[in-house]
């Protein structure tokens, strides 16, 4: 294994240690170990001496050959260690070199290198171990070549600690209070690099009068500093770096950087276009009713409205994603009814091709039928989003799957007599199959098809299907970390955070792991229909009665990236029934909505009659016409040979 400092010492050290530091293109032909979407950044002749010697950040780099037996199985634990530690990217970074490729063999003979991994003596000790020697390597850098990007790691004094005790100030400062040999405290100011409203320090249980002072007795402790002057010592279920760490990300204002100074953070309330919208309050531990029906709401009357006609494999996926959600969906039951009614519908319908504005005069309701009802108000609870670019729609229709996956487990006979009975891969397949058809962020329906490629088939029960979608959900939140989709109030966690679960988190040998049994249960319960909040949805539905004729409005589709923290507490993002929204990514950018108009259903007589319940209407009555006409010939027929004959005599 070799470090490598930061620039200065870089040069002049550049012999068998190697210092890392900065980013770099994947190098196709080392796919067999590590890819673009590992943790790890790939190096290669052409970018490992640009990249080290251009980088404020110190390295840590693994020179290992692709047919190297023992590098092969070591390729998990460096995985791993990567992304145990990626928040500390602005200090020091992990990369690889493919020393089997002919492109790198100059490189690697540049380097001394002779055998594989070169890390070798540490290959075999924990990652805690290995962890714990960047965190030294780090601190053996001088205030001449310490990396830009790294903070202090050295105990604070006590004196500047107790100064903060009723002093008001922009933002938090958490110390973290522990024995001299302790690593916690400095893996969590790592921790928290990237994030900023926060400021983490150390100080050693060693500083008795400090200890006093703050009311801790054991160790390690964390003490916390509010911006309002307050303090206290910070209550989690256990003292862990990864509960210290998910603790302080999680508190108000403190939030992942952007990557470009001219990004602004949009406050609760506003809508990211100056509009004040109302901010809902909510329960993280709940799933919101509101959220689900606005969520199909979106996908009913807008985004499935992108296809003027459904026919083939598009009428199929839309018939199959209707039954599944008719028959799980856990909601009001003029929703229920409603999707029902649709199912019926599209079942009984022998034809081949349906336009779109059928399904929309059912999804409206034009027929007047009594308990019908799916509101067209958006109500994002807890979706918001601090504009209306983020979150929203993504994350309804993530929490929607989550909660099929829950109630086909928790009500095996809920598809009975549906053709998916025995299919243990109902919600996860139609849910695949729905994303790649009709979800509008072509891109997210790639990753989501390359991860349902990958794994989908290890699938083999109920609970299995809960936690692969847990788990990819976790996957998708973990690739999103830091780009412009996430929204800066609600950065992208794995969830469920601690304080939802702390049973649901353990740690081995240093590193975090799930407890899976845990998380199934958790899962289970908070998905289930019991945990569903009614606040906010709309149960009030009009009165059966002649419809009005509806003006044609507009429709744009919002933002459509396939992501969402589920633990978040967003801000508002109100467009009601059609309005037309621009939608935006991150730093300004628009991305061209589709315009859709909202076509009424042709009204005759006052009746509320669809031109497709015309057509209809004339097709039964040719039909019947063609039967009776049928009938008619076929008794006149029989009638005729039937008649008796008048037999003459013979003379």
């Amino acid at each position: 294994m070799a470090f490598l400092p930061s620039p200065p010492m870089a040069v002049a050290v550049c012999v068998k240690l190697v210092v890392l530091l900065g980013q770099l293109f994947g190098l196709a032909q080392s796919a067999r170990l590590y890819t673009e979407e590992d943790p790890v950044v790939i190096l290669s002749s052409d970018s490992l001496k640009q990249t080290v010697l251009n980088s404020s950040s110190a390295w840590l780099l693994q020179f290992y050959s692709s047919w190297c037996g023992h590098c092969i199985q070591y390729s998990p634990t460096w995985k791993a260690l990567a992304g145990d530690v990626k928040d500390w990217a602005q200090a020091i970074q992990i990369g690889v070199v493919d020393c089997a490729h002919e492109k790198n063999f100059d490189i690697c003979k540049e380097f001394g290198i002779h055998f594989y991994p070169t890390f070798r003596v540490w290959a075999d000790r924990e990652l805690q171990t290995v962890r714990q020697l960047m965190v030294n390597f780090l601190q053996n850098h001088t205030k001449h070549d310490w990396p830009v990007g790294c903070p202090p790691l050295d105990p604070a004094r006590s004196e500047k600690i107790l100064s903060l005790m009723g002093k008001k100030t922009e933002f938090y400062t958490a110390v973290i209070v522990e024995d001299e040999d302790s690593y916690i405290g400095r893996e969590v100011i790592l921790d928290l690099m990237p994030y900023e409203g926060l400021a983490v320090k150390r100080a050693l249980s060693s500083d008795k009068l400090l200890m006093e002072k703050l009311g801790i007795s054991s160790v390690p402790s964390a003490y916390l500093f509010y911006p309002n002057s307050m303090h206290t010592v910070m209550n989690v279920q256990k003292r862990l770096r990864f509960f210290f760490s998910s603790f302080l990300k999680l508190l108000p204002g403190v939030h992942r950087k952007q990557s470009t100074s001219s990004l602004q953070h949009p406050q609760p309330g506003n809508n990211g276009q100056g509009t004040q919208v109302e901010w809902k309050e909510f329960e993280k531990s709940k799933v919101y009713m509101a959220d689900l029906e606005s969520g199909l709401h979106y996908l009913l009357r807008v985004e499935l409205a992108t296809h003027k006609t459904l026919e083939g494999e598009e009428l199929k996926t839309f018939k199959d994603f209707v039954t599944v959600v008719a028959k799980l969906f856990p909601g009001h039951q003029s929703v229920v009814k409603l999707l029902e009614t649709l199912l019926e519908w599209l079942v009984s319908l022998p034809l081949e091709k349906i336009p779109y504005d059928a399904i929309l005069d059912l999804v409206n309701n034009k027929m007047r039928i009594s308990g019908l009802y799916l509101s067209e108000q958006v109500q994002w609870v807890g979706c918001q989003g601090s504009s209306v670019a983020l979150r929203g729609y993504p994350c309804s229709l993530w929490t929607l799957f989550h909660v099929l996956t829950v109630q086909a487990a928790n009500r095996p006979d809920a598809l009975a007599n549906t053709g998916f009975e025995d299919d243990l891969l109902a919600v996860l397949q139609t849910m695949r199959r729905y994303i790649g058809t009709f979800f509008g962020c072509q891109e997210c329906g790639k990753h989501f098809e390359e991860m349902a490629q990958e794994s989908l088939n290890q699938v083999k029960s109920v609970d299995d299907a809960v936690l692969w979608l847990w788990r990819k959900h976790n996957q998708v939140n973990a690739r999103l970390t830091g780009s412009m989709s996430e929204d800066p109030m609600f950065p992208k966690t794995q969830w469920p955070t601690p304080d939802l679960c702390p049973t649901c988190h353990e740690e081995q040998e240093g590193l975090h792991v799930w407890n899976e049994q845990m998380v199934l249960a958790f899962l289970r319960q908070h998905y289930g229909a019991s945990n569903i909040s009614p606040k906010y949805s709309s149960n009030s539905q009009p009165e059966p009665g002649p419809p009005a004729i509806p003006k044609p409005k507009a429709i744009s589709k919002p933002n459509s990236n396939l992501h969402l923290n589920q633990n978040l507490k967003p801000s508002p993002d109100s467009a009601p029934k059609h309005q037309k929204r621009s939608d935006t990514n991150g730093a300004g950018q628009k991305h061209t909505g589709i315009q859709i108009e909202a076509r009424p259903g042709m009204t005759i007589l006052g009746l509320g009659f669809s031109r497709v319940d015309m057509s209809l209407c004339v097709f039964l009555y040719a039909l019947s016409c063609i039967f009776l006409m049928f009938m008619f010939f076929f008794f006149r027929f029989r009638s005729k040979r039937w008649k008796p004959r008048n037999y003459r005599p013979y003379i």
